[in-house]
């Protein structure tokens, strides 16, 4: 991985996400694995790019101008990073990023945010089909539980593990906060490897 070439892609940091009605979640430690890699990305100098999901239905958390449209202010873009906002969970539809990643010769991206099993996993397969080279950050990504299609509940560990198998090796590279700063020179991480 040539982790000072390839962009740092936020997906959906937002202040809604980080609300109990969102859900039961889980990994914990995605908010500051985020910003460790945040902070390497900005000390670098490399690309950092901040989606924000804002939505078409009104009175969703996401809807223009309601709080949870917010970013989380641990993750907020600084006054000269990129930020691109999306209207479905596919940070490449209707939105520019592609074009915008290839007139400046991105070609490796390291996705990280939420949910692992909708708009990370989204984005994540649309950027491997593209032909970007495409690491998906296990431990910076999370997911909400969910009733499966047979009706059976799973907890979010099982949703984020899913979605993390469905990218492995056919859209993108599954790889640990610690395994990405290493690329920095550094292997300060907050969560331990498991």
């Amino acid at each position: 991985m040539h982790v000072r070439a390839a962009a740092l892609i936020i997906i959906d940091m937002q202040k809604g996400m980080a609300s109990p009605a969102a859900g039961t979640r889980n990994n914990p430690e995605a908010e500051h694995n985020i910003a460790a890699l945040l902070q390497a990305w900005r000390k670098a100098g490399s690309t950092v790019v901040h989606v924000r999901h804002i939505s078409r239905t009104v009175g969703s958390p996401f809807w223009p101008g309601q709080p949870g449209a917010e970013f989380q202010e641990l993750l907020a873009p600084s006054p000269d990073a990129h930020v691109m906002e999306k209207n479905v969970p596919d940070a490449f539809i209707n939105t520019g990023l592609e074009r915008w990643l290839r007139v400046r010769g991105i070609t490796e991206l390291v996705v990280v945010g939420v949910s692992t099993n909708n708009s990370v996993e989204a984005s994540a397969r649309t950027a491997g089909n593209l032909g970007f080279t495409t690491h998906v950050v296990a431990d910076a990504c999370f997911a909400f539980a969910k009733v499966d299609y047979a009706g059976t509940p799973r907890s979010a560990e099982d949703v984020h593990a899913m979605a993390l198998s469905n990218l492995d090796s056919e859209y993108a590279s599954i790889v640990r906060t610690g395994d990405v700063l290493a690329g920095f020179g550094s292997t300060e991480t907050t969560s331990p490897r498991h």
